[in-house]
């Protein structure tokens, strides 16, 4: 019960942190630009040192190369939960103007800012690697893949998937980040403990001005407005649902440690990740409707998670 009680914490505090967000906002403490200059700042400045800092602190070669056929199970659960989320945008017609970040949605979790803390709480400092792994996956289908599909919605670019903008797309600061990081662990560079430290503290910004920007942009949407439709109900089906049955399914194809299989259990069923929104507001996308679904799904995980840890006791 402790375990899960911390795991409950630690997704509220996400939620605190949303909830000053759109305070401060509501107050005044923030004007119109705030919410542009906050993505800016996280996808340029705090997003690409904390890639660096996670994979140097977090990884080595030898749980790299252990990790083995383990970390095909994320990429292959993301890439066909994304291959549903266009079956199902189709069927059920979202709008053609928040198509790519209902897709991008679907597939994508909080492996990071939830992901990590919950793991942590529930499973202890062995998940690390396991969580870093997903996240890899994650981040990587996420600003390629996702990235494409969002830029696609009202306002976005309307480049082929492989022109020349579609490449610097899907080599963005935070992909840049990852891999700089991977080159450093895999080479066997050691940073001077200088950079490291200037890595982590701009890192450290990430969720804060994630979080932040979270509640500046909820604190213009009337409550009134949000509603409860099939398009929502389609990715709460995703997200806690969906996402999580294929990663199950796949470690029957592909078998993995037990401890393995909870970790990528409980990061496919994070909430929506949270730079969603950002990314949405800088290509023009829907940044309200990705507001309003990171925020729900946040909100909707805490009775989420202490379901999964029952379901999850004989694996």
């Amino acid at each position: 019960m402790d375990v899960i009680l911390n795991a409950l914490q630690s997704v509220l505090s996400i939620v605190v942190l949303i909830i000053l967000g759109y305070y401060l906002a509501r107050k005044g403490f923030f004007n119109d630009g705030a919410a542009a200059l906050f993505s800016k700042l996280v996808i340029n400045v705090s997003l690409p040192p904390m890639m660096i800092s996670n994979m140097v602190s977090f990884f080595d070669r030898e749980n790299i190369y252990s990790a083995g056929k383990g970390i095909i199970i994320p990429f292959a659960s993301m890439l066909i939960c994304y291959a549903v989320a266009v079956l199902i945008s189709n069927i059920i017609k979202v709008n053609p103007e928040r198509k790519g970040i209902f897709r991008a949605m679907f597939f994508a979790s909080n492996t990071i800012f939830i992901g990590l803390p919950v793991n942590l709480a529930l499973f202890g400092e062995q998940s690390v690697p396991y969580v870093l792994f997903y996240y890899v996956a994650n981040t990587t289908v996420f600003w390629t893949i996702g990235i494409h599909s969002i830029s696609k919605d009202k306002g976005g670019s309307k480049d082929k998937v492989f022109s020349i903008n579609t490449v610097k797309r899907i080599f963005s600061p935070p992909l840049l980040g990852l891999l700089a990081g991977m080159l450093i662990v895999m080479s066997g560079i050691r940073l001077p403990n200088f950079m490291l430290d200037s890595c982590r503290y701009l890192g450290q910004l990430t969720t804060p001005l994630s979080l932040l920007f979270i509640g500046i942009s909820f604190s213009t949407i009337k409550i009134k407005d949000i509603t409860f439709d099939k398009d929502m109900a389609a990715l709460l089906l995703g997200r806690f649902v969906i996402s999580p049955l294929i990663v199950y399914f796949l470690t029957f194809i592909i078998p993995i440690p037990s401890l393995m299989t909870k970790v990528f259990i409980i990061q496919s069923a994070m909430p929506v990740i949270a730079q969603s929104a950002i990314v949405a507001a800088a290509y023009g996308g829907d940044q309200y409707y990705a507001t309003y679904m990171v925020t729900i799904t946040s909100i909707l995980s805490v009775a989420f998670i202490p379901v999964y840890m029952v379901l999850m006791k004989g694996i």
